[in-house]
């Protein structure tokens, strides 16, 4: 078997420090068991080993290419799409009616976290499909809906999100895609450009449907003036839709899934079908990339792990130097995993990806439980704790996952750095998730300047309220009391500076708002110090019942050790930070670069 996930903590994570079966309490979710949520992460294991796996560095070594007007990708990729299709991964979250399985999204996108981490590429085709299926299904007519849905569930068809353009960037609000009324009702002309579009056109699927972001002729400026639009590559009737891949963008990594720049409407014959009400479509499109952040702090996590897991293997077997007490040169060598800085190093990225791993779902099953709770005030709390966590859980992965794919190249030292092992290939493509879905910095704009002000600070207050019942249970155990005191000084100073910080709004927002970057990286360590005590509370309670697996529980609470003691204490310059009178980044002129 591959390793590149351990099964072990993922359960962990599911059955064990988090209860995803407390989710069969909703009726929605009450025919699934744990029997049934194991089947579902067992097929995906099966699919991952048997199908994503074999091609990993094949679809590295054999990227896309852009061949009179066909965009090829890897020749398996067709068989292994309608593989998804057919075995119900694309519209497994939906309900009965719609063909659906009303599987938890937690228990999807834990199965998406062992494909993405057996091979990233191949499992992003899929998963985008099922984002924009979604949105026609919640916001479309039932036209739109019956017919481009079916064979979008099927594999057939692949489903994306066409939002960037040339001149717009992130900046949704200058987005100039043009959408003209046709005498057809909720049929419009569509014109403009498209880049960086994942899986936007490729030979696999049969057709292309592209949920795309355009502006009504007299619309609003601004992102209020925003509509979105299904635009297939071909139309139902079998006729092409004036939309023309114009290039194929050739990537550091992540190379197997096509990232393409769409030319639409150049002969004035590109039809979009309005979905929903007209300037709502940064509204609708919202539900996708909020999903899909909370995807790409996955997909951050899964290639960390997968690059964790080869140099955890690495280390155990490869043989260099002895104990430092050891002076006989004529002793075997030792496996470099009983060196301490090799521990420091495996140390970090256990902690790093198993870390965001816990809070990733923690954000799935708060995503679930607000899909079906009917008590509008706890809806409400949970809404704002989730849109409060959303850039956290979105950003620290992405960041972090790079520094630990990093970190997994120095375990194997020059071994690393070729392509005889395949972390390199992990460290490239985990370089895109800092880019994707939102940068760093316009999620640390989102979380400083929005989210935590946001309903008068209700997902702050509901955060503060979730990180001191979570250190009031880990207090309740002697055994953890060095992991919870600390856990408790940085959770007070985080308060404490977060209200400096808060007081420079009065100097206004460009002195608000110049270290937002910071106060998210500071927002992210306070989480992974809070995920950390919960692992280790969870594995101590083990323990203290009779563990059969000592050595796994034993090591939850070590890396929870490392963590506020390594991790946490990185927190005292950002939160210096948070207080300082120097503004060096606004004061710098652009001359005196």
């Amino acid at each position: 078997m591959a390793t590149f996930y351990s099964k072990r903590d993922l359960h962990f994570q599911l059955f064990e420090n988090q209860n995803c079966l407390e989710l069969l309490q909703y009726p929605y979710f009450s025919d699934h068991s744990k029997e049934t949520f194991t089947l579902v992460l067992d097929a995906a294991e099966q699919i991952a080993e048997k199908s994503l796996y074999p091609i990993f560095k094949e679809m590295d070594r054999q990227e896309p290419q852009l061949e009179n007007g066909i965009v090829k990708v890897h020749p398996q990729m067709r068989t292994i799409i309608r593989q998804f299709g057919a075995d119900g991964w694309i519209n497994a979250i939906f309900p009965y009616e719609e063909g659906g399985q009303q599987l938890p999204w937690t228990l999807h996108f834990s199965a998406g976290f062992i494909l993405q981490a057996a091979n990233y590429s191949a499992s992003v085709f899929p998963f985008l499909t099922t984002g924009a299926a979604n949105l026609i299904r919640s916001f479309g007519s039932p036209e739109l809906r019956d017919a481009y849905t079916p064979k979008m569930y099927s594999g057939e068809w692949q489903g994306t999100m066409a939002l960037t353009e040339p001149d717009a960037g992130s900046s949704l609000s200058d987005l100039s895609t043009t959408a003209i009324p046709t005498s057809n009702p909720g049929v419009y002309s569509i014109s403009g450009q498209k880049i960086y579009i994942s899986a936007g056109d490729h030979n696999a699927c049969d057709n292309i449907i592209h949920l795309m972001l355009a502006r009504i002729a007299g619309a609003p400026a601004g992102t209020k003036g925003i509509s979105l639009f299904v635009v297939p590559k071909i139309r139902l009737d079998g006729t092409p839709n004036d939309v023309l891949t114009q290039g194929i963008y050739h990537k550091m990594g992540y190379k197997g899934a096509p990232i393409v720049h769409l030319m639409v409407g150049s002969e004035s014959a590109c039809e979009g079908y309005l979905v929903g009400e007209v300037n709502q479509g940064l509204k609708y499109m919202f539900q996708m990339m909020n999903e899909a952040r909370l995807g790409v702090g996955m997909n951050a996590t899964a290639i960390a792990t997968a690059a964790f897991q080869t140099s955890l293997e690495y280390a155990k077997v490869r043989p260099q130097g002895r104990n430092l007490t050891d002076k006989e040169p004529h002793r075997p060598q030792i496996p470099i995993i009983q060196h301490a800085d090799v521990k420091r190093m495996l140390l970090f990225q256990k902690s790093i990806t198993e870390g965001s791993l816990a809070l990733l779902i923690y954000c799935g099953l708060l995503a679930d439980k607000i899909s079906q709770e009917t008590n509008s005030t706890k809806k409400i709390e949970m809404e704002s704790l989730l849109d409060l966590l959303t850039p956290i859980a979105k950003s620290y992965p992405s960041e972090m996952g790079m520094q630990s794919t990093s970190m997994a190249i120095q375990v194997l030292g020059g071994a690393g750095y070729t392509t005889d092992f395949p972390v390199e290939q992990y460290y490239r493509e985990a370089r895109i998730h800092p880019i994707h879905e939102g940068t760093t910095g316009i999620h640390g704009l989102d979380l400083l300047g929005r989210k935590l002000l946001l309903n008068e600070g209700l997902g702050w207050k509901m955060l503060q309220k979730e990180l001191q019942t979570t250190l009031h249970e880990g207090k309740l155990l002697t055994e953890l009391n060095e992991i919870s005191g600390t856990f408790e000084k940085y959770l007070h100073e985080f308060a404490r500076n977060t209200a400096h910080i808060l007081f420079k709004k009065n100097q206004g927002a460009a002195y608000f708002l110049a270290d937002a970057t910071l106060f998210l990286e500071g927002a992210g360590l306070l989480c992974m110090g809070w995920m950390w005590l919960k692992q280790a509370i969870t594995a101590q309670k083990a323990l203290n019942q009779g563990s059969i697996d000592q050595n796994f529980h034993l090591g939850k609470i070590e890396t929870a050790r490392y963590t506020v003691a390594y991790e946490l204490t990185k927190l005292n310059g950002i939160l210096e930070r948070f207080t300082s009178t120097q503004y060096p980044t606004l004061d710098m002129k652009t001359d005196w670069f």
